[in-house]
């Protein structure tokens, strides 16, 4: 049937109309950014805009303290820092993860030290930190990623148990309430990135949350250089702060979407979702599978759904290849060297669609796992 070709293969693009739009059109940002110009904050070092962006954060989260900066990984080095961590030290870390973050552990002198990941989905495991934590680490970066949440409950008893200092990596997922609590709250401090794929957007730009003032005040001991050396602009602050006041609703949207593909894809064996721990309410920046097939190629997979327009890619390359001579494995890593291979990862625009492209969608992604099994 030539509905049934492949779109690489010269069949109809399921989504010839294009790609997903990110950011959204949205008249409160552009609102924002008309006060920003008409009151002068978009000139100023600091102003009202950043203030109120911080003000609303701290309710958000119900912190004290928020250090504004200019990008999510500049601030995960910052909370690095703000810990206490310094040259020599070890911080654990996932063997999947943003490869920023074990980057900013270099920039701070410290050591990386490699644990698994969970079967589950994508987030250090608890279980697997006994190995880790032999060598007294100074601190755990501890991230939630591709709807996947970890438990952040039992990796911060641990931590605390051991005198280790947990930073809580959501920039993957602002909003989310892990094991009753919001992300962003747990451990000595936390990160949010708005970068500009991410769910708040303001193509660059992040944050650090603490309840800590000790760790408030390192960080901005560090960042002083005459004045705030890594900054959110006005301009970035004053568009961020509507995106807030709507995230939960479009989180919930989101939620909902994600539930919905995933059960429309539960026929296909090959895509493994995540699972679902109670009392979580995950939100999806990217919606993750893990690819469960030695018969299908993640590379071929990807290139065939890009070619109907569906907007895939696949995870994080891991750190499994690193050498001895940058970190330590804390055991093995056969789940963070799986999630490397077989990562598969729906960008989150589309999951604000109606349910009639959800549809589409399932049946583009479903005609392709069948073409190619």
């Amino acid at each position: 049937m030539a509905e049934a070709t492949l779109a690489i293969h010269g069949g109809p693009q399921a989504f010839a109309e294009g790609p997903f739009q990110w950011p959204l059109r949205d008249d409160r940002v552009f609102a924002a950014l008309e006060a920003a110009w008409l009151d002068g904050g978009w000139g100023l070092y600091e102003g009202p805009h950043s203030q109120a962006f911080s003000d609303a954060l701290r309710k958000f989260h119900d912190l004290p303290f928020v250090s504004l900066c200019c990008s999510g990984t500049l601030a995960v080095e910052l909370a690095l820092r703000g810990a206490g961590v310094t040259a020599g030290d070890e911080v654990v870390l996932a063997g999947y993860d943003y490869p920023g973050n074990f980057r900013c552990i270099e920039a701070v002198g410290a050591v990386p030290v490699l644990a698994d990941i969970g079967s589950g989905g994508w987030c250090l495991a608890a279980d697997r930190l006994e190995s880790a934590l032999s060598h007294r680490p100074r601190a755990i970066i501890l991230s939630h990623l591709h709807g996947s949440l970890a438990d952040a409950e039992a990796i911060c008893q641990l931590a605390v148990s051991r005198g280790v200092a947990v930073i809580e990596d959501a920039c993957q997922v602002p909003g989310a309430i892990v094991q009753h609590r919001p992300a962003g709250c747990w451990g000595v401090a936390s990160v949010l990135s708005f970068g500009g794929s991410k769910l708040l957007t303001a193509g660059r730009g992040g944050a650090v949350l603490t309840a800590d003032e000790r760790v408030h005040q390192r960080i901005k001991v560090f960042s002083e250089r005459g004045n705030q050396a890594f900054p959110l602009s006005e301009l970035q602050a004053a568009v961020l702060l509507p995106q807030l006041t709507q995230l939960p609703d479009r989180n919930r949207t989101r939620r909902e979407n994600a539930q919905y593909l995933v059960d429309a894809l539960r026929d296909i064996p090959q895509l493994r979702p995540v699972s679902t721990i109670a009392g979580n309410e995950p939100v999806h920046y990217k919606l993750g599978w893990l690819l469960d097939s030695e018969r299908i190629a993640r590379e071929d997979l990807i290139v065939a759904l890009r070619a109907e327009g569906v907007p895939i890619d696949a995870g994080f390359p891991g750190f499994i290849r690193r050498g001895s001579r940058r970190c330590r494995r804390a055991g093995d890593l056969p789940n963070s060297e799986l999630a490397s291979a077989r990562t598969l990862l729906l960008h989150h625009p589309v999951l604000l669609s109606n349910r009639d492209t959800l549809d589409r969608l399932a049946q583009a992604i479903r005609k392709v796992m069948v073409a190619l099994a």
